[in-house]
């Protein structure tokens, strides 16, 4: 008889879910409590999958024999609560997807740079004609890559968020990274760190002979896990971003020297990010080193990640507005090469600014500080910088960086706050600030 099958949520990584169960022989209902985008409604309806949006009917989704849910549904949700105590099986998405498919996976983790690392991993090995498939957290969910599955895909390369992770029991990768672990999606883990780290951990929860985790060695909390887990030792594989701050490095059992100087890649935590994608692409052995250091020169970061945007009477502008915390400006301005115009602010989340401040002191000329409510920034910051300006509009931001720039200097916009004050979202930010540039360029022909 043929099983009853509801997925919650009705984004990505639902509908990923749906067409997958469906193909699986499930008789399948997605259940959304918010709105559908239309793109994933016609999706479902060209499947003949029902679905459902603005409710979960209780009826039909506690008549499941099995509840596949979305990342974004935490465990606390109503519908959950009632669903465990009826005794439905619930899982995630990323493990639903891992029962139905042998291909091997590279997980990548971190509270920042998961998405250029996976961007860069996949790059490395399909620039070189390796069979590879992207996604995860990013691009196509993990159970949609395994519903297109043809028989002829070698490896996967997953980004995944510590949300994913939540809700794993089977699903190990083969290569695992997690590139750092700092303050972030508290509020979904009880405001405890430890819970957060915790979550980050499980892409380790279930390593056998052979498989390996990367971590960095720099990253206190990582480190402190480790200390408290030593089992997990065995498969960690520590990684030293100090030892290639120029730009090179080697891999373990090779003599060559991979050079980064030249390549898009920008700043120690870039070269650090280039190092865990070239063990776990040398790893799958798939690719030479001659061919990664190839694909090094040809990689294409997306966009909003100290994304270069163009040069104007001598001033760079460089747009970093994915950086929607504190550790990521951190990152941005250690890539800095030359005097900074920064732009900071938006929702503030409890900053923690002096992380910062040897950095900011060091290198930036001016904080713009952009948003509705300035006052955490001017509050640490006053007398701390040469300059210190506000605005509310990213014009007025741009305006006021570039009015104070001299020749040779760099007008970072990198946040370390969320967008919703003013933006619809990161990108939104990111794309005003990048019409905003062009339409200065555009304007002395």
């Amino acid at each position: 008889m043929q099983k009853n099958l509801v997925v919650l949520g009705g984004g990505e990584s639902g509908v990923g879910t749906a067409l997958l169960a469906q193909k699986k022989g499930f008789a399948v209902f997605v259940s959304d409590f918010g709105e559908i985008k239309p793109a994933y409604q016609q999706e479902l309806v060209a499947n003949g999958i029902n679905f459902e949006e603005g409710k979960h009917s209780e009826d039909l989704i506690l008549a499941a024999d099995l509840i596949v849910k979305s990342p974004g549904i935490p465990n606390k949700a109503p519908i959950i609560v009632k669903a465990l105590e009826k005794d439905i099986k619930i899982v995630g998405e990323i493990e639903f997807a891992s029962l139905y498919s042998v291909v091997k996976t590279i997980g990548i983790t971190g509270s920042n740079g998961k998405t250029t690392t996976t961007m860069l991993t996949s790059h490395l090995l399909t620039a070189n004609g390796a069979k590879v498939a992207m996604g995860g957290n990013i691009g196509k969910s993990y159970a949609r890559l395994v519903a297109e599955e043809d028989g002829t895909l070698e490896w996967y390369v997953l980004e995944l968020s510590s949300f994913q992770l939540d809700d794993i029991d089977t699903y190990g990768p083969e290569i695992g990274m997690i590139l750092n672990i700092t303050k972030d999606h508290l509020d979904r883990y009880d405001y405890k760190l430890e819970n957060y780290i915790e979550s980050k951990f499980r892409i380790t929860k279930n390593l056998s002979k052979g498989q390996v985790f990367l971590y960095n060695v720099h990253n206190l909390n990582s480190v402190n896990y480790l200390n408290e887990h030593p089992a997990l030792t065995e498969y960690a594989v520590g990684v030293d971003q100090d030892d290639f701050q120029d730009g090179k490095f080697t891999l373990p059992g090779s003599d060559f020297v991979f050079e980064l100087w030249e390549s898009p890649l920008k700043g120690i935590h870039n070269y650090f990010n280039a190092y865990c994608a070239a063990y776990a692409a040398k790893r799958t052995g798939l690719v030479s080193d001659q061919q990664i250091q190839n694909a090094f020169m040809t990689f294409v970061n997306a966009p909003h990640r100290l994304e270069f945007v163009a040069t104007f009477r001598g001033v760079d502008f460089i747009n970093d507005s994915k950086a929607t915390n504190v550790d990521s400006v951190y990152y941005a301005l250690q890539s800095m090469t030359k005097r900074t115009i920064l732009i900071l602010g938006g929702v503030d989340k409890g900053n923690d600014y002096s992380q910062i401040l040897d950095l900011v002191q060091e290198r930036v000329h001016a904080i713009i500080a952009l948003g509705l409510d300035s006052k955490p920034i001017f509050t640490f910051f006053e007398h701390k910088v040469p300059l210190l300006l506000r605005s509310r509009s990213m014009e007025a931001a741009l305006d006021l960086a570039y009015n104070v720039s001299s020749r040779g200097d760099v007008i970072l916009l990198s946040p370390a706050c969320a967008s919703f004050d003013l933006f619809k979202n990161y990108e939104d930010r990111g794309d005003q600030f990048k019409e905003c540039v062009m339409k200065l360029v555009n304007s002395i022909i």
